[in-house]
């Protein structure tokens, strides 16, 4: 009997190639990004099942399969995926949490700690022949506010507590709430708090609709002039508008972004183009992109795949759990 063929979207298939192509339950296939592709390739190849990355799937990817199929998000974030059209068509959604968290943690941590010493601006310098050696900040002792407790949130307050001596201030809806809470000096659900004091401010909330520019001009204003914002979430949850005009006049010290409401890297408008700021450190979007999570994360959407198939659905990482009544 042939093997059930699963399609996988281009972007996420060359980051784990290895494991697509020795998969031995299922037969994988690389297929476009874009949805219209996607549907294409689940057509004519009959897949039974499919794993996408971070693109948003809107409309025709709900139509293309029969109800009980699995569509796996490569990745934790989930935005991409319309869970009320995936329920509506019987199609059982997951993610992969856990997969991802040192990756991203690591991340953000190399991205304060290049604020602090302004090693961006040191090295385009050096390559321009100057020796332009500018003064920087040590991280012990500094206030690291994290906005958004969970698994990556607090995989980072570990390493910049325990690693850098790092005072760690915790906002969470839920006062109490963290993945590891003795890393935090605090938690509090008032953001005004937590922020108040802070060095850096890191984001890790997911962009679920409450969330989309939840960093909006209000916030902004209570983060204290010194303070940089790192963001290593998803792009939606920033207003960039707003950060840009709090960048240009300086009322923050700086941004360093991995993520963007639009990717790849496209400005709100023309005249908000924060690639133009001598204030900020871009990334493009590669916060997980490492051998190793990539790796997990292609491990545990087949597994994902593979409990839906059996029906096994208590051991899948199900994000819309009602599809099941």
């Amino acid at each position: 009997m042939p093997l059930p063929t699963i399609v996988v979207s281009e972007s996420v298939y060359k980051k784990a190639r290895n494991v697509f192509e020795s998969a031995t339950r299922f037969r994988c296939v690389m297929a476009p990004d874009d949805e219209a592709g996607l549907v294409r390739a689940i057509e004519e190849s009959d897949a039974a099942h499919a794993i996408l990355g971070h693109q948003k799937y809107q409309d025709a990817l709900y139509r293309a399969f029969p109800r009980g199929r699995v569509l796996a998000r490569f990745g934790v974030g989930h935005d991409g995926l319309d869970k009320v059209k995936a329920t509506g068509a019987g199609l059982l959604c997951t993610n992969t949490p856990g997969t991802l968290d040192d990756s991203v943690a690591e991340l953000t941590m190399l991205m304060i700690g290049a604020a602090a010493r302004h090693l961006v601006e040191h090295a385009n310098a050096m390559t321009r022949g100057e020796w332009r050696p500018i003064l920087g900040t040590e991280l012990r002792g500094r206030t690291l506010a994290i906005v958004g407790c969970g698994r990556i949130g607090s995989t980072l307050a570990r390493i910049a507590s325990a690693g850098f001596g790092m005072r760690v201030v915790g906002y969470t809806r839920a006062s109490g709430l963290a993945h590891e809470p003795a890393h935090y000096a605090e938690l509090t659900p008032d953001f005004a708090r937590a922020v108040g004091a802070a060095d850096f401010v890191s984001l890790h909330i997911a962009a679920t609709p409450e969330n989309v520019h939840f960093i909006d001009a209000a916030r902004l204003a209570m983060l204290p002039p010194r303070a940089w914002l790192v963001n290593t979430a998803r792009g939606a949850v920033v207003d960039e508008i707003a950060l840009y005009d709090a960048l240009h006049s300086r009322r923050i010290a700086g941004a360093a972004l991995d993520v963007f409401d639009r990717e790849p890297y496209e400005p709100a408008d023309a005249a908000h183009d924060v690639r133009t700021l001598p204030n900020v450190i871009l990334t493009p979007h590669i916060g997980s992109n490492t051998p190793d999570a990539n790796r997990r994360m292609a491990e545990a959407a087949l597994r994902n795949v593979a409990y839906g198939a059996d029906g096994r659905f208590g051991e899948m990482n199900l994000l819309n759990p009602d599809v099941l009544g």
